[in-house]
């Protein structure tokens, strides 16, 4: 269960007196998530999430990350939304460490979706992206392409580990990223983990996004890549040309592509399949035995970078005929 800090009645009761959301009725952690301690909060006014904050959040990027969720909630688009306490302010203190209150958002993740799922991702990450025009606030991408190289310089070891021989392959692939790695593309806001968990359903339809803690300033197509490589691929590591298809038929639908935003789609789809791999290595290797979160296999990208190498075009027919 993804719970690190533990919140007394009391302690409880102190935040909520800064609301007007009514005493606490109910109070339960949740096992969603693997950064942040969550809590489904029940009040007399209704259903929220509590965020607890760890130690890998970094404090500075918060108000971004809430300024940008309350933004997107003003503009329309349906995500897990701040509340604000009677002073306005959406960050607060418990235990010491920041935490935030946030609507509770009903619906469905997908296990595994559908083409017409994607679709409907496709659509909701342009909607996104078109809700986030206008936010003042930039946050520089920490975990982009500049960052790759000396991430994996920690790793070597463990990549070999995993897989012998797969040192030299990343090493190998971070260097033709570097080299094909596309500029002056058109950026904004992106949410930078759009995969199936952090999005609900209801009736085969869109109804919400949430988990914006990956959110950042960068290319709109480096979204639509790293939602490729989360949508598209089928469990026995194939790549699934109707649903990727469909994916950038529903962007489209709301933001049509340049054709150099198309053109750049493989390398970025294989630049994003390499920033999960590293992130997923370095969790493989930073978690305890015995830890109640199980860190997600970093193999399944390293299939995912497989693909891409040896079939560079792929994404391309993710797009419109």
């Amino acid at each position: 269960m993804a719970v690190y800090t533990d919140i007394t009645d009391e302690e409880l009761g102190g935040l909520l007196a800064d609301y007007d959301l009514g005493a606490a009725t109910g109070f339960k952690g949740v096992a969603e998530g693997i950064e942040n301690s969550n809590f489904l909060l029940e009040t007399e006014t209704g259903r929220y999430f509590l965020t607890v904050y760890e130690k890998r959040v970094d404090p500075a990027d918060l108000p971004f990350f809430l300024g940008l969720m309350q933004h997107l909630a003003q503009h329309g688009f349906p995500c897990a939304t701040p509340i604000a306490d009677r002073q306005g302010r959406l960050l607060k203190t418990l235990r010491g460490k920041p935490c935030a209150v946030v609507s509770y958002l009903t619906g469905l993740s997908v296990r595994r979706p559908s083409a017409a799922h994607c679709r409907e991702a496709g659509m909701s990450l342009a909607w996104l992206h078109q809700a986030g025009e206008g936010f003042a606030m930039r946050r520089a991408n920490d975990l982009g392409q500049a960052a790759w190289a000396p991430l994996f310089s920690t790793l070597k070891d463990p990549a070999e580990a995993l897989k012998p021989g797969l040192a030299a392959t990343i090493e190998a692939d971070l260097q033709r990223l570097a080299a094909g790695w596309p500029a002056g593309l058109p950026e904004g806001t992106i949410h930078a983990d759009y995969f199936p968990d952090n999005v609900f359903f209801q009736s085969g339809s869109f109804v919400a996004a949430f988990d914006f803690y990956f959110a950042c300033t960068d290319t709109f197509a480096y979204d639509i890549a790293v939602a490729l490589n989360a949508w598209c691929f089928e469990a026995d590591g194939s790549f699934n040309i109707t649903a990727a298809r469909q994916l950038v038929a529903g962007y489209e639908s709301r933001r049509p592509l340049s054709g150099a935003e198309r053109a750049a789609l493989p390398v970025l789809a294989h630049g994003a399949a390499m920033r999960f791999f590293l992130t997923r290595l370095a969790d493989w290797r930073a978690t305890p035995a015995g830890a109640l979160v199980k860190p997600k296999d970093p193999l399944e990208y390293e299939r995912k970078l497989a693909v891409h190498r040896s079939s560079p075009d792929l994404v391309l027919f993710g797009s419109p005929a």
